[in-house]
């Protein structure tokens, strides 16, 4: 097989092209669903079902996530202020740390896994076997139908999960504190109280809103996307966790520069 120097700048040109492609499509997409909104007695029925396997079955792990993170954090602050600081700032830290980072950002990147993965494969199941193609036969709209309602139980649970799990995360630090760190809870308090703002809780939930509709979003697109059979469903999962993880930590970057 002969190289060519111009192999290069096809390969690029159709990265590109791709690219702009998918965006396209993604946005087309999004503004169907933007439609759709329209059309409650469609999706209307099905949203609290899609709140309960978004939000309430993700609950245990992100709570996991968020008691280990917690315990972490108390340790690792502890650590490092030995002797220099005073140890009532492992509140600060943990308090601060996960509400406006680690908690949204932990709970939206294993969620996108669990959850992104879920919608991916659901609906690339169903547009492979052509059941996206049956709703259109019986006068449904599929985005109203199938995408419509995870988006909004997704936009609706994250930040509540996320909320969740800071207060977990919070809880572990402190239990850390008082049982590993030798600290008294009016010290952890102190220091948890020293630097709180309310408008903390705020970002956080703002982050995580954004994280919401990223996963679902993503993963409603990669599902419609899907052809090729189970093959296909499989790069279709793939694509929706890896592409809504970069989103996600571009998104944090965003928010942190806009917000803080």
């Amino acid at each position: 097989m002969r190289f060519s120097v111009l192999d290069p700048v096809r390969a690029l040109g159709h990265t590109v092209v791709t690219g702009v492609s998918a965006v396209g499509r993604m946005g087309y997409l999004a503004a169907g669903a933007v439609r759709a909104l329209r059309q409650v007695d469609i999706w209307g029925g099905l949203l609290l079902g899609q709140m309960a396997r978004i939000g309430v079955e993700s609950v245990p792990i992100a709570l996991f996530i968020a008691t280990f993170t917690g315990i972490v954090l108390a340790l690792q602050s502890s650590y490092t202020f030995t002797g220099a600081i005073p140890l009532y700032f492992v509140g600060t830290l943990v308090g601060k740390t996960m509400i406006l980072e680690l908690g949204p950002v932990l709970t939206g990147l294993a969620l996108s896994g669990r959850v992104g993965a879920n919608i991916a494969a659901e609906l690339g199941t169903m547009r492979v076997t052509e059941q996206v193609d049956a709703l259109e036969t019986l006068a449904y709209d599929p985005v109203a139908y199938l995408v419509v309602p995870r988006i909004l139980a997704g936009a609706l649970m994250f930040p509540m999960v996320v909320i969740l799990a800071d207060a977990v995360g919070v809880l572990a630090g402190w239990g850390t504190s008082l049982y590993l760190l030798d600290m008294s809870s009016p010290e952890f308090l102190k220091g948890l109280r020293l630097f709180f703002r309310p408008y903390d809780v705020t970002f956080g939930a703002i982050k995580s809103l954004s994280f919401g509709l990223t996963v679902t979003g993503i993963g409603c697109f990669f599902g419609f996307s899907a052809t090729g059979g189970a093959e296909g469903v499989g790069r279709a999962t793939t694509r929706a966790v890896v592409v809504s993880s970069m989103i996600l930590l571009v998104l944090d970057a965003f928010w942190a520069a806009v917000l803080l």
